[in-house]
C-alpha cells in the first residue's frame, strides 16, 4: 500500500516533467497491437450480428485480462527482487498510464499552428488527437475539436487512471487503460463496429461512470481556483451534461464549456458521415485558440487536486491499517 502510493506520486511527477518520450516503447501501443490482432482475426463482416457481438465480447475479455495480468507478473517479479526495484518499476508504470503532459503537448501544437495562421498544419495536428474528420474544419472547428478532446481526456487520460490507481495501483490502472483503448479503437457506432465493438463501448461507459463525474466536479473546482466562471460551469454542467451521445464525456465537456463561456459539440463528421450532436454551453463569445491553453490549465489543476487526494487517501488508509495491527 505505502510503496504503491510512492509510485503513484512519482509517476505523476514523471509525467508532469517528461510526458511520453517518443523514443520509449509505450504499453498502450502494445495494447493497441493486441486489439488490432484480435480484430483482424475475429471480426468477420459475413458473421451475423449476434456472432459479431460474441466475438467482440471475447476480444474484450482477452485484452482486459492481458492488460492486468502482464503488469501483475512484472510487478510481482520486480518486488520479489527488491522493494526498491518494485517501486521503480511501478513508478514507471504509473507514469506511462497518465497522459496529462502528452495531452497538453499535442493540443499546444494545434494552438501554435492556429496562431501561425497555418490551418492545414492545425488540421493535421488536431487529427492526431481526435477521431472525427478534420480535413474540412475551419479555425473555429479545429479549436473546438482540440478543446473538446482536452475536456474529455482530462477524465479518460488523467482523472480516471488516477481513480483506478487509487483503488489498485498500476495493475488496476493498466486494466482501465485496456478498457479505454478498446473503446477508442472499436467502440464506434458505424457499420463496421456497431456490433463487434458493443461490449467494448458498454464496458468503457461503466468504467468511466464514476471518474467522469468526479472529473466534472474537479473541473468546476478548478474553474473557481483559476478564476474562470465556476458559477457558469456549474449551471451549464447541470443543464447540458447529458446532451452528449456519450453518458460520460458530456460531463466534462459541459463543465468546460461553462467555465470558458463558450459553446462545444454540435454536428460532427465521422468517417465521412454526419453525426448530429446537440451543442453544450452558450455561445457568449466565439471560441478562440487561447481557449486551448485555458482548457489545459483546467486539466492541470484537476490533475494536481486529484493526485493530492489519491496520495492522501491511500496514506490515511495505510495508517488506519497500521493502527489495527
Amino acid at each position: 500500500m505505502f510503496y504503491t502510493t510512492i509510485s503513484i506520486a512519482a509517476g505523476y511527477i514523471m509525467d508532469l516533467i517528461l510526458g511520453d518520450p517518443y523514443c520509449m516503447p509505450h504499453p498502450v501501443v502494445a495494447i493497441g497491437k493486441l486489439i488490432t490482432f484480435c480484430t483482424n482475426r475475429m471480426l468477420n463482416e459475413n458473421n451475423t450480428s449476434y456472432r459479431k457481438k460474441i466475438n467482440g465480447l471475447i476480444m474484450v475479455l482477452i485484452v482486459v485480462l492481458a492488460s492486468a495480468f502482464v503488469p501483475f507478473c512484472i510487478l510481482y517479479l520486480a518486488y520479489s527482487v527488491h522493494i526498491y526495484a518494485g517501486i521503480i518499476v511501478e513508478s514507471i508504470m504509473c507514469w506511462q498510464i497518465l497522459a496529462a503532459k502528452s495531452l497538453k503537448t499535442e493540443s499546444t501544437k494545434v494552438e501554435n499552428a492556429l496562431k501561425e495562421n497555418n490551418i492545414e498544419k492545425a488540421r493535421y495536428n488536431v487529427s492526431m488527437i481526435v477521431g472525427r474528420d478534420t480535413k474540412e474544419l475551419d479555425v473555429e472547428g479545429v479549436t473546438k475539436a482540440a478543446v473538446e478532446t482536452i475536456a474529455e481526456n482530462s477524465s479518460d487520460g488523467v482523472i480516471a487512471p488516477l481513480f483506478y490507481m487509487l483503488l489498485g495501483g498500476a495493475i488496476l490502472g493498466f486494466l482501465y487503460k485496456g478498457i479505454n483503448t478498446l473503446d477508442s479503437m472499436v467502440g464506434y457506432k458505424n457499420d463496421r463496429y456497431i456490433d463487434f465493438g458493443m461490449a467494448a463501448a458498454k464496458l468503457d461507459d461503466i468504467a468511466n461512470f464514476i471518474p467522469a463525474r468526479i472529473s466534472a466536479f474537479l473541473m468546476i473546482l478548478s474553474a473557481f481556483i483559476l478564476k474562470f466562471d465556476a458559477k457558469n460551469a456549474w449551471r451549464v454542467f447541470k443543464r447540458d451534461r447529458y446532451k452528449s451521445t456519450s453518458p460520460n464525456s458530456g460531463q466534462t465537456e459541459a463543465a468546460c464549456a461553462g467555465a470558458l463561456g463558450i459553446e462545444l459539440l454540435g454536428d460532427t463528421y465521422y468517417f465521412g458521415k454526419l453525426v448530429k450532436k446537440p451543442a453544450v454551453g452558450d455561445a457568449a463569445r466565439s471560441i478562440k485558440p487561447d481557449d486551448i491553453h485555458n482548457a489545459n490549465k483546467l486539466m492541470y489543476c484537476m490533475a494536481f487536486i486529484m493526485v493530492v487526494f489519491v496520495v492522501a487517501a491511500r496514506l490515511c488508509f495505510w495508517l488506519a491499517v497500521l493502527e489495527t495491527v
